[in-house]
């Protein structure tokens, strides 16, 4: 049987689904700090009322992946809190969710996507470059609020997009 991989922007009622996915592998390889706390106890607040969004990955109804876009100035997003649930991944659903951020960012006339992430998080960068993405020299990135970043990465948007693809059969 054939399933259903459908993206779609934040809603109320998701907050939990945001959390459980980003704690689930913050915690596989670091430990939770005070900014991923503030960002989970108000997604809506810290994220979408700041001009960004927050998409919600779907496998047959139920949320398997997220990524939040923090708007942080008119021509860039920060790509944040994106992961593939472990059960789902080795699927190609990290690649689809990502290219989802790019088209959106795009479609909303963003010039550029930054992101922090850490070196030991080897398929996720892999996946950046693969799309694209940039190291940047530690000079052209300001500190982190992380303490687990140790690299910063950024992708250069160009042309356009009419409507992001939202649903997927896998």
């Amino acid at each position: 049987m054939e399933k259903t991989i459908r993206i779609r922007e934040f809603r109320p009622g998701d907050e939990a689904a945001f959390r459980r996915l980003s704690e689930e592998w913050i915690t596989r390889y670091f430990s939770l700090e005070a900014k991923d706390r503030e960002l989970f106890d108000d997604p809506q607040g810290r994220v979408i009322a700041q001009g960004g969004l927050i998409l919600i990955m779907e496998n047959d109804g139920q949320p398997v992946g997220c990524c939040a876009l923090i708007n942080k100035d008119h021509e860039t997003f920060e790509i944040a809190k994106m992961t593939v649930a472990k059960a789902h991944q080795g699927r190609g659903l990290g690649r689809i969710l990502l290219q989802s951020c790019i088209d959106r960012a795009r479609l909303r006339g963003k010039k550029r996507l930054f992101l922090e992430t850490n070196s030991k998080l080897e398929a996720a960068v892999g996946l950046y470059r693969k799309l694209g993405f940039v190291e940047l020299p530690p000079s052209a990135w300001p500190p982190s609020a992380y303490t687990r970043v140790d690299l910063a990465m950024e992708l250069r948007l160009t042309g356009v997009v009419e409507r992001p693809q939202d649903e997927f059969a896998g």
